[in-house]
Formats: C-alpha cells, structure tokens, sequence
C-alpha cells in the first residue's frame, strides 16, 4: 500500500546532494534553508530548480528579493545544513559566509556557489518548483560533496 512513509523511504534509496539556498529577506538579513531537491534544469538559458515546501517561512522571505543563491554543501559541512533546516531563530549566527553578486550568502568552504535570479515559480502537490536563472557561478574543484543517502549524510569514498 502507498502511504507517505513507504513513499518517503522508497525514494530515500536515491542519493542526492545537498544544497544551502540562500538569500535576503526585505530588510536585507540574511535567510537560508536546506535542500535536497535540487537539480540542473537547462543550459540555453542557463536555468537551476529547487523545490521548497510550501510550508517554508525562509522561501517567501528570499522570493520576495527575486534572486538566491545555491550552495552546494562540501563534505563535512553537515553542521550547516543542520542549522539552515531549523525554523526561526539566526541561522547564521555560526556561520562564515560573503556577499555574492546579489549580495546573497555565498557559504565559504562550499563545493560550489550558484546566484540567481527567479524565473519562475510553479505549483507541485505540497510542494513549488523554483526555476531560477543563473547569472554566475564558481567551484572548488578540489572540494568533495555532502550527500544525503537513506536519512543519512555520506560522503564519496576516494578515487
């Protein structure tokens, strides 16, 4: 029988990594959340998508500036995707981060850092699909990625 949590631990069988979206609220603090639904949509135009809840009070905050920034979480980076997935409170309080060509959070010692700008929005169950535009992007190519695999956090074995 399909219930929630036989659909939630199916498609926990899927590694995905982990990625900080980050952004300003409208009085220029910084907001971010944690998330694992996220995903290269095109490259003419250059196009990203994350999927937030749409219970997130952090995803309004951000969408009312209209740009973001995707960080993608480095291996042993777990303490800040535990503190962007609380609700309330400073959730950078702890953290060490630069503005970004928005002048959204770039989190130092990510994998990488993707700025954006809000293309569009759709619904999708209990969810929304955020497209955003990408408008610059950087790497650490000597960086390995957090993944979430099965409710765990992992990391890739070395080559």
């Amino acid at each position: 029988m399909l219930t929630t949590e036989v659909f939630r631990s199916v498609l926990g069988h899927f590694p995905s990594g982990v990625v900080a979206i980050t952004g300003r609220d409208v009085n220029g603090e910084p907001a971010g959340m944690a998330v694992s639904s996220f995903t290269s949509v095109s490259l003419d135009p250059p196009l990203v998508a994350f999927l937030p809840d749409k219970t997130s009070s952090t995803f309004p905050a951000i969408a009312r500036r209209g740009t973001f920034c995707v960080n993608v979480l480095a291996a042993g980076q777990e303490d800040i995707c535990r503190a962007l997935a609380v609700s309330g409170g400073d959730k950078f309080a702890d953290l060490s981060w630069h503005p970004g060509p928005h002048g959204d959070p770039v989190l130092d010692g990510a994998v990488a850092w993707i700025g954006c700008a809000i293309e569009a929005v759709h619904d999708a169950g209990d969810h929304r699909i955020v497209v955003g535009r990408v408008s610059d992007l950087a790497a650490d190519p000597a960086a390995g990625p957090l993944l979430f695999f099965r409710s765990r956090y992992h990391r890739l074995a070395a080559a």
